[in-house]
């Protein structure tokens, strides 16, 4: 039988033999933790290089929020609008009126008013605007607007157009060239006024030549605008001819490189001056 002595000695080898376990367990629990911190710190470093390094497959990655957007190059379509015709002719030969204009779109440089008599509404017209971009062969149209050609011909044979610059230019929504302001302030003309030669089958868009005017009826002048894109507007404006190929592809050099952004802050629909001037050195009428 053993002795007390004996038995305290057995007990205590059994509670060093338990606490030996005990510190043996927690040593594993430690390790075990250690390693799954570690396992869960691999595959989290993993995926975040993963998906940092998506990019590579030739996908286009995110922008940083912070990053300055782009600005993205004009869209100019290349289809020609499709250009109306009247559905009734004109008398030919027609009367054209035209009154003195407003005290407020007299401007400096006043023309000589055409007359006004026995003016043909039939037949095309070719002329030619030369400017510092090129060339802009325009086909003016009698059968459209009989009274806005003959105004036209005789501001071009007058040498009115010359030495006058283009003052406003749109790229978004309204893709236009606007001109003939010998004040360039859009509000100059020739010292008379033409009347509207509109129809409800007008319709603008790429290639049409047409008449600016103010906001009340019969107020244009001189100054028309060439669309070389977009353009959805109401049939109030005189469509009076077309742009040829060549004159278009000056005009979309010109609207690629884009408004002058001081002009542009003036306005409230974007429109301005265009970066790259455009002056009229002259213009011809074919003979």
């Amino acid at each position: 039988m053993a002795t007390n002595q004996q038995r305290r000695e057995a007990a205590k080898r059994k509670l060093e033999r338990q606490l030996v376990r005990r510190a043996e367990r927690a040593r594993r629990r430690k390790i075990i933790g250690v390693g799954a911190t570690v396992g869960v710190v691999v595959v989290v470093a993993g995926l975040v290089v993963f998906f940092v390094t998506r990019g590579d497959d030739g996908s286009t990655p995110a922008a940083s929020p912070t990053s300055a957007p782009e600005s993205s190059p004009i869209q100019i379509p290349t289809q020609r609008v499709t250009e109306a015709k009247r559905a009734t002719p004109l008398p030919n030969p027609t009367t054209c009126d035209y009154p003195a204009a407003a005290a407020d779109q007299q401007g400096a440089k006043k023309a000589t008013v055409p007359d006004g008599k026995n003016v043909p509404s039939t037949g095309t017209v070719n002329v030619t605007l030369k400017t510092t971009v090129g060339d802009i062969p325009l086909t003016l149209d009698r059968a459209l607007a009989p009274c806005t050609v003959n105004s036209f011909v005789s501001l071009i044979n007058q040498g009115f157009y010359t030495d006058t610059s283009c003052h406003r230019l749109g790229t978004e929504g309204l893709q236009i060239l606007q001109c003939g302001d010998p004040t360039g302030t859009g509000m100059g003309g020739p010292g008379y006024t033409i009347p509207d030669e509109a129809f409800p089958q007008l319709t603008y868009g790429r290639g049409i030549l047409a008449m600016a005017k103010t906001s009340q009826p019969n107020s244009g002048g001189s100054q028309f605008f060439m669309v070389y894109g977009d353009a959805q507007l109401d049939p109030d404006y005189t469509v009076f001819g077309s742009i040829s190929d060549t004159g278009l592809q000056a005009l979309d050099k010109v609207a690629r490189d884009g408004v002058d952004p001081a002009s542009a802050a003036q306005s409230q629909d974007g429109t301005g001056a265009p970066k790259t001037p455009v002056k009229f050195t002259g213009a011809t009428v074919a003979a």
